[in-house]
């Protein structure tokens, strides 16, 4: 079992539960997008919970017992929120540099 979900075995017994749980993430994620928040910690607080999101995908897709089209579905699904952690990771890692850089430019003029 999934050492990630405490009570995962519960769970297991109960996909329903997981599956109302990542449809109740995905419509934070949804409704965090449209508020206006200091950006570069809105865009964290977006990316942990596309992690949280693509993990109970990703533990759906593993249950034995679900329906092979539901296995098959939330495989494809968590390979997507995947996709899309890894990619706003790239481009805030890009942005705390360029912060960084910028930070340090300044300093260097004022100087």
């Amino acid at each position: 079992m999934n050492e990630d979900f405490p009570g995962s075995a519960a769970t297991s017994r109960q996909p329903e539960l997981l599956v109302s749980a990542v449809l109740h993430l995905m419509s934070h994620y949804t409704v965090s997008s449209t508020q206006n928040n200091a950006q570069e910690e809105a865009e964290q607080a977006r990316t942990r919970l596309a992690s949280v999101i693509e993990r109970h995908l990703q533990v759906l897709a593993d249950l034995p017992e679900l329906a092979p089209v539901l296995k098959a579905t939330c495989q494809q699904l968590s390979e997507q929120w995947a996709n899309l952690i890894e990619k706003k990771s790239v481009q805030e890692s890009k942005a705390r540099r360029l912060g960084w850089l910028l930070t340090t430019r300044r300093r260097n003029l004022s100087v």
